[in-house]
């Protein structure tokens, strides 16, 4: 096929677009992939649809590869099946909601678990049905607070989803295993440079989880890496190694103490190294030996909100994205002074374990980091104005009621498998993988009988691919100063050919060339405008980012044409009646 840029539906742009943020977002508008219709919302413009599409084709090659079945569900559903899985309430603002002219409730699809296993609880009714690996490649719906950065964060976007049935917990780690060698290949197809790394459910629910995430400086997530190489994880499922527990014989008693002037951890360590009878005799104090309770708000799917109080050792922040990942699909937000003053057990600046926790005074639900461990000694609020406790050892003064997982994670960390240390690194996540177990079958009564004629529920796989998103991250990571730079299997052509002069005879030559490439079954971009001078010409090559570039320019009068590999700028002049052979062979090097 041939591609006549003087009449394809395509305008590249020489200025940025006035909102764009990241790389992504103003190359694709600018080379004319992609139009901005609303915030989150684009329109795939020719060139920008030929990428997709390949894309597209890569990943269905790789489903098809492990068994994968493709079908089709419609975006807009209907409210019963979310309704019965509770995730009608625990999407909240997400979920774009609708009515029909019968006021009947329905929804613009955020992913499909409940239409799978629907559709499979339809037809497959024993374990001979089994297993089985469905799978579309469908336009999603989610109302993003703040939809940003061009279709990396789109409120309408294109995604893959396929779900794996099983009749048992082999089989569904057995079909997790092949989901996730095949995205393996898809994403090293791609040509991404991306990390594998465990990761939360979240309000997907199911066991184990990971993530692919592409590594890119712009990135919503920030993961971890031990420098030993062998273990990676979002920060929020990031598990800390708890220290040993420690003998509490012994220890001195926990005593109150005068601390005025003490409203941050920084001034209160000051005066326990500073006071005489609050001094140590083997080492200075620190913030790491202070215990902070931080206080929060959980706000409920169904709007309800109940307190939470946190405690994390003084050196350490609470990160709220973390910690809201372990109680989704609550939402976290600290507690309002409006909130704080509902609960008059609570000092301000002076909290501690003493009123703490669902069996105390304040009847408020108490975690605490995983170092917080029994015989652990800590500084901490005397629930007392201006007075603080110290040496109080937990458990033999206070029992918490359970750990959390919420501190930032901060270079140096320790590694939970060997103990190395961890680095953090940014990255954009391009895939996820869920053992989703028996969630949805139980929620919507999808069994079948086993071989003794006994139900059983079905347990489930769920694994997506960003669609639209690896257009956009595979742009972020390829592009360079010049512009896009599409890997050779995902570009819109094989080669742009560009007629770079305006006589007759470098027009009918470039014509000629392009049609001698597409007899040999390449996909051809010809710039033959008359309008636009060289220049112009070779910049739209360049930010159009098709890999080989063939121009045809006075030279050819010589018998020459030029090569152009665009991705390394390298340059070759070539005869032009051995053109198709040259370019072919820099196709096939480039396969």
């Amino acid at each position: 096929m041939v591609l006549k840029m003087s009449s394809l539906f395509l305008r590249t742009l020489r200025e940025d677009p006035a909102d764009a943020e990241v790389t992504s977002h103003r190359l694709l508008v600018r080379a004319g992939y992609v139009r901005r219709v609303a915030p989150g919302i684009f329109t795939m413009l020719p060139m920008g649809l030929r990428v997709l599409r390949n894309i597209e084709q890569v990943i269905r090659e790789e489903m098809d590869a492990i068994g994968g079945q493709e079908l089709e569900f419609p975006a807009l559903l209907p409210r019963e099946p979310y309704e019965a899985t509770g995730r009608w309430t625990e999407y909240g603002a997400n979920l774009f909601r609708l009515k029909d002219r019968r006021q009947a409730d329905y929804l613009l699809g955020p992913t499909h678990e409940e239409m799978f296993t629907l559709a499979v609880k339809d037809m497959c009714s024993s374990y001979k049905d089994l297993p089985l690996t469905l799978y579309q490649i469908q336009t999603k719906y989610r109302d993003e607070a703040r939809p940003r950065a061009g279709v990396l964060r789109g409120r309408e976007f294109v995604m893959k989803d396929s779900y794996s049935f099983d009749v048992d917990d082999d089989g569904l780690r057995a079909a997790y295993a092949r989901h996730r060698e095949a995205y393996i290949k898809i994403f090293d197809r791609f040509g991404l440079d991306y990390v594998v790394c465990s990761a939360m459910s979240g309000a997907m629910g199911g066991s184990a989880s990971e993530e692919f995430l592409a590594i890119c400086e712009i990135g919503e997530d920030t993961f971890v890496r031990c420098a030993n190489g062998d273990y990676a994880a979002n920060v929020e499922a990031v598990v800390t190694p708890p220290p040993a527990a420690q003998p509490i014989e012994g220890r001195p008693a926990a005593q109150v103490v005068d601390t005025p002037g003490t409203p941050t951890i920084e001034t209160l360590v000051d005066l326990f190294n500073t006071r005489e009878d609050l001094r140590r005799a083997d080492r200075d104090w620190a913030a790491g030996d202070t215990l902070k309770n931080v206080m929060l708000m959980l706000t409920l799917p169904d709007g309800k909100r109940e307190p939470l109080a946190v405690g994390v050792p003084g050196d350490r922040e609470v990160d709220l994205r973390r910690l809201e990942a372990q109680v989704a699909p609550a939402e976290v937000a600290p507690m309002s002074e409006a909130e704080f003053a509902q609960h008059p057990a609570l000092v301000k600046g002076y909290i501690g374990p003493g009123v703490l926790g669902e069996k105390n005074s304040s009847g408020i639900r108490y975690l605490v980091d995983p170092r917080v461990v029994g015989g652990t000694s800590w500084i901490t609020g005397a629930d007392e104005p201006g007075k603080h406790v110290v040496h109080l050892v937990a458990g033999r003064d206070f029992t918490p009621d359970g750990t959390v997982e919420a501190v930032r994670i901060q270079d140096g960390d320790i590694c939970p498998i060997d103990g190395g240390v961890l680095q953090q690194a940014r990255g954009i996540e391009i895939g996820h993988i869920f053992q989703l177990g028996r969630k949805y079958a139980q929620a919507l009564g999808l069994s079948v009988l086993d071989q003794n004629g006994k139900a059983q529920i079905v347990t489930m796989g769920s694994y997506g691919v960003g669609v639209t998103r690896a257009l956009a991250v595979i742009a972020e990571q390829t592009a360079d100063e010049r512009g896009l730079c599409w890997p050779r299997e995902l570009s819109p052509a094989d080669v742009h050919v560009v007629a770079a002069g305006k006589t007759e005879e470098i027009r009918d030559g470039a014509e000629q060339l392009a049609t001698r490439l597409e007899a040999a079954g390449l996909t051809v971009l010809l710039d033959d405008r008359k309008d636009v001078s060289p220049g112009v010409k070779f910049n739209d090559s360049e930010l159009l980012g098709v890999p080989t570039i063939v121009v045809v320019g006075k030279r050819l009068a010589d018998g020459m044409v030029e090569i152009r590999d665009r991705r390394s700028g390298s340059k070759e002049e070539v005869a032009a009646d051995g053109a198709v052979a040259a370019v072919q062979a820099a196709v096939t090097a480039s396969r």
